[in-house]
């Protein structure tokens, strides 16, 4: 692979963007310095804690891991897709349950929530747990975090059934 700029078009929260990057750009890096969405936080810088969590196609991804160049075409979504103009329900339910300390952890927590509740709108403590063991909180002891996803969980089954 060569050092010189490579083109990268991607969909981010639902706007299409090309930048020229170098091919050693971490995904994180495009998004908080070149798209200036800095709700993905950069913590460890190894894939440990979670904290730059992302979609790319669907899929959660550690965005400190993952090279720009390897999203071309692709579509990812960051803290800042998650709602549009309000809170989405994961994010209430982390507000109502007291899932928030230091905000650290908070957006790839939520990401990750979204994704969980996406793909399984009813999951288990254990599934909840399971889902989010990517995800590193340092302040909360994870029990508000796993009662937020449960709350999302229900007030998600409300709005299907209503």
């Amino acid at each position: 692979m060569s050092d010189e700029a490579q083109t990268v078009r991607l969909t981010v929260n639902g706007q299409t963007h090309e930048r020229q990057v170098e091919p050693r750009t971490l995904l994180v890096d495009l998004l908080r310095d070149e798209l200036r969405l800095t709700g993905t936080h950069v913590g460890c810088e190894e894939g440990i804690c979670g904290a730059c969590t992302v979609e790319v196609d669907g899929r959660l991804v550690k965005s400190c891991l993952m090279f720009a160049v390897q999203a071309e075409g692709g579509e990812v979504r960051t803290i800042e897709g998650v709602a549009n103009g309000s809170m989405s329900r994961v994010q209430q339910a982390f507000w109502e349950s007291h899932a928030v300390q230091c905000g650290f952890c908070t957006p790839g927590m939520v990401v990750a929530a979204e994704n969980l509740l996406r793909d399984n709108p009813d999951p288990t403590e254990e599934e909840i747990r399971r889902h989010l063991v990517g995800n590193l909180c340092r302040c909360t002891g994870y029990q508000p975090i796993v009662a937020a996803v449960k709350r999302a969980a229900a007030a998600g089954s409300e709005e299907r059934s209503a």
